[in-house]
């Protein structure tokens, strides 16, 4: 094996890597894209409008949150479109749920 017969293997395997790497982003992006036009057409936009301000402050729950109302939207167990009382209902439900108990002890000596 000579050094050009390495450097082209290389090349094509950066190419190869590369291309994938494009493939995986094209499909994140398209399966964003899809979870968008369903929350645009589970939610209000006073609501969504909401949703947008929990992503800015909580991320991760914000992506809880669409993830459960897609899930609750495809069985037919939310209103569609979720107004934005009812939407609020439903955020104080998953924080009560999710908000972590925590017991503070105070010692004195």
């Amino acid at each position: 094996m000579d050094i050009e017969e390495i450097k082209r293997k290389k090349l094509l395997e950066l190419q190869k890597k590369l291309a994938e790497q494009q493939q995986q982003e094209e499909a994140l992006l398209e399966a964003e894209l899809q979870k968008r036009a369903l929350l645009r057409k589970i939610l209000t936009p006073e609501a969504r409008e909401r949703l947008e301000r929990i992503r800015l402050a909580r991320p991760e729950f914000a992506e809880m949150v669409e993830v459960q109302l897609i899930q609750l939207a495809q069985l037919g167990k939310l209103p569609i479109p979720l107004k934005d009382k009812e939407f609020k209902a439903l955020l104080e439900k998953l924080s009560a749920m999710t908000k972590k108990k925590r017991n503070i002890k105070i010692i004195r000596k």
